[in-house]
């Protein structure tokens, strides 16, 4: 989760936020709730939730162990096979070395588009040359539950702190929350240009993303009621909001979204704004939806242009910089990546994808498909 502790995407954005998202995400939150470990919904721009990091790892252990899931940690994918127009295994590494697995289906949701590159399908870095900024989640403890932080004081406070020569800073503001569960303060301010592909570019970031997280410690000292403030910890890595998608079948544009087109293959509905993050100005953004309601997500934009046993999920689905903006966030992505999984099991079943069979499946666990079911 890279310290990221806020589910952007479950809820429409309207005065009366409505939930967007379900199936596989409602058995999370149903678990979360169980553990008291989620909070929400709450508003900063967009409609969010907030989980304990903590319970969110023992909910999806006992998720997947009652699904039969082998879940393999600690592991990359470093080599594809394809033969034909289809990938037919691939090698993952890890302290005992290479291994190898066969499959009829794949499905990348692992951000960076890493098993489509390898197996030789269709996939592009960002849009025309236009890359969402990544930021490093910083959580701070020791700050009393009385004292309300705000973005307005935190932003406050790294002026100030900038303005007696402090730093190094990047952003003044962002989403700020509490943890659940230890009351700890959660902010995404420490943000870098960097490739998540390579190696040398990322550890250089996180490198100076470290100092910053230090740096906006000393801001939030200068608090009252702050004093005794400590960095709890940064996120495992940055927080990656884009890097490669897949070329698809449909290629989703905020253009269908603003003009709320109903898709034949819907199998999923996405609910934030356009949150843009700049590389150049470190400045960010947010478009809300039309109505700040819901539009649909059509299974081509999770299916491979070239390779038609592989779908995506999460933000390697292919949309344009505003739909891709959007659609990339965590609530969402539970919803493209049920649908993908489900996508992936008709291919291994019977070869190829039936989207009638899909969209029966889809609404048979829950999941939520036509904006319609918001009306």
């Amino acid at each position: 989760m890279r310290g990221v502790i806020t589910y952007c995407g479950l809820y429409t954005l309207g005065e009366t936020p409505r939930q967007a998202v379900k199936g596989i995400a409602e058995e999370v939150l149903q678990g979360l709730r169980q553990f008291g470990a989620v909070t929400g919904p709450q508003r900063h721009r967009g409609v969010f939730v907030v989980f304990d990091p903590e319970g969110v790892k023992r909910v999806l252990d006992l998720l997947c162990h009652e699904a039969g899931v082998e879940v393999l940690l600690h592991a990359f994918v470093t080599e594809a096979t394809r033969r034909d127009d289809r990938i037919t295994d691939i090698v993952y590494r890890d302290h005992g070395g290479a291994r190898r697995i066969a499959a009829k289906a794949f499905v990348d949701a692992s951000g960076e588009g890493d098993l489509a590159a390898l197996g030789g399908a269709a996939t592009r870095y960002g849009n025309d040359g236009a890359v969402n900024l990544g930021t490093l989640g910083t959580r701070f403890g020791g700050i009393p539950k009385e004292v309300t932080i705000t973005a307005d004081r935190l932003a406050a406070a790294v002026q100030a702190a900038r303005a007696a020569g402090k730093g190094p800073f990047s952003k003044d503001r962002s989403v700020v929350t509490r943890l659940p569960l230890s009351g700890d303060l959660v902010c995404y301010v420490a943000s870098e240009d960097y490739d998540p592909r390579d190696t040398k570019s990322m550890s250089a970031a996180e490198r100076r993303g470290r100092a910053q997280a230090w740096a906006y410690l000393e801001a939030i000292r200068g608090l009252p009621g702050c004093e005794k403030a400590y960095l709890a910890s940064t996120g495992p890595d940055f927080g990656t909001r884009e890097s490669r998608h897949i070329e698809a079948l449909h290629r989703l544009t905020w253009q269908e979204i603003v003009e709320g087109r109903r898709q034949a293959d819907a199998i999923a509905l996405g609910a934030w704004g356009v949150e843009w993050h700049d590389r150049k100005t470190f400045e960010s953004s947010f478009v809300y939806p039309p109505d700040k309601g819901c539009y649909e997500i059509p299974l081509g934009c999770l299916t491979s242009v070239n390779t038609p046993n592989l779908f995506a999920a999460g933000r390697v689905v292919d949309a344009d910089q505003q739909a891709g903006a959007s659609v990339r966030v965590m609530g969402t992505a539970f919803a493209t990546g049920q649908a993908a999984g489900i996508a992936a099991a008709c291919v291994a079943e019977r070869g190829s994808v039936d989207v009638a069979t899909v969209r029966q499946r889809l609404r048979a666990q829950g999941a939520l498909i036509e904006a319609s079911a918001l009306l």
